[in-house]
């Protein structure tokens, strides 16, 4: 729940931001495009949810096309991917903003999460529409029917258990697996939102930066470790996430090396990725409907509201009775 911090229970520790990386044409961009309006709406009239516009710049190597991290994000390193007539004020990075080291680039204005005030705000709109929340441990879906507050089973389940798929008894998707992410919070500030679409370092590790709002900080990053469930910290790797975002974004030292990072302290989390893709969708486990809504990897604010929209259409198709002929 929003307040808890467990290296499974991913959404506290990612950036949070809008970047999609949703291929074009997919049901999955489509999730993206209808979040996109939610989370800007909340940044323009809603301070209180933690969510603030933030100047963004995508730096792409041509050497990255053909990694296995690269395919993953060729939407990204497409010159005019598919959100460019999403996003306001897109436009492409000039030579000599690009430099030596990169092939192209574009920046637009995004969104970036301050994950610490988003989770607890979610929750407390839950309660003003009289959501009800329980702590339980479970084993199988059926057992959460039964925990219903009025004492009475419940209709429905939505499973939106992210990693604990894997092993939530009545699902138990052999398709879920970790991808560790390990990053560094940090109280300088660069004003600004930014990625390359890959590292010298191999292929699990990436470099990001994104500045949260209302004083959360600065978050580094960071890995993309598939199956790795390790949750101490790596520090080399934490070296080489500093070295690289100061490399990225020398702004965030004045131009200065990672000794001049005032560090908040270091993450690790692990992004609950699905092979085959996100699944929401419904079916009867052991006499209790359910709808799923799981395994967004690390990507799951910025779809958020379109899973959602569709999981609730699931939920509605399940709860409304079907007319007598």
């Amino acid at each position: 729940m929003p307040g808890d911090y467990d290296i499974e229970y991913a959404s506290p520790w990612a950036g949070a931001n809008f970047w999609p990386i949703s291929e074009a044409g997919t049901e999955a961009a489509e999730w993206d495009k209808t979040t996109w309006p939610e989370l800007e709406d909340l940044a323009r009239h809603h301070p209180e949810a933690g969510v603030h516009f933030q100047d963004t710049a995508i730096y792409n190597r041509t050497k990255d096309v053909d990694s296995k991290l690269g395919r993953y994000l060729a939407e990204k390193l497409k010159a005019e991917p598919w959100y460019k007539d999403v996003v306001p004020n897109f436009r492409q990075l000039s030579r000599e903003q690009l430099g030596t080291q990169y092939s192209n680039g574009h920046a637009f204005t995004s969104v970036c999460i301050n994950t610490a005030i988003y989770l607890p705000w979610l929750a407390s709109q839950c309660l003003l529409k009289g959501v009800v929340f329980k702590r339980a441990n479970l084993k199988h879906v059926r057992d959460a029917s039964g925990i219903h507050h009025t004492g009475q089973k419940a209709d429905l389940v939505v499973n939106c258990t992210g990693l604990s798929s894997l092993k939530f008894g009545g699902v138990e998707d052999q398709n879920m697996m970790p991808i560790r992410g390990q990053t560094v919070l940090v109280r300088n500030e660069a004003n600004i939102m930014c990625s390359s679409s890959g590292t010298d370092h191999g292929e699990e590790e990436v470099c990001y930066l994104m500045q949260r709002a209302a004083g959360g900080g600065t978050l580094l990053g960071g890995s993309y470790q598939r199956g790795n469930w390790d949750s101490q910290l790596d520090p080399n790797l934490a070296i080489r996430i500093m070295k690289r975002a100061v490399e990225l974004c020398p702004a965030l030292t004045d131009g200065k090396g990672i000794e001049h990072l005032d560090i908040i302290r270091h993450g690790v989390g692990l992004r609950p990725y699905r092979q085959g893709g996100t699944r929401i969708e419904k079916e009867r486990i052991d006499g209790v409907w359910t709808v799923h809504n799981y395994g967004h990897g690390g990507f799951g604010y910025q779809a958020s509201y379109g899973c959602a929209k569709k999981a609730v259409k699931l939920v509605g198709e399940v709860l409304t009775p079907r007319s007598s002929l």
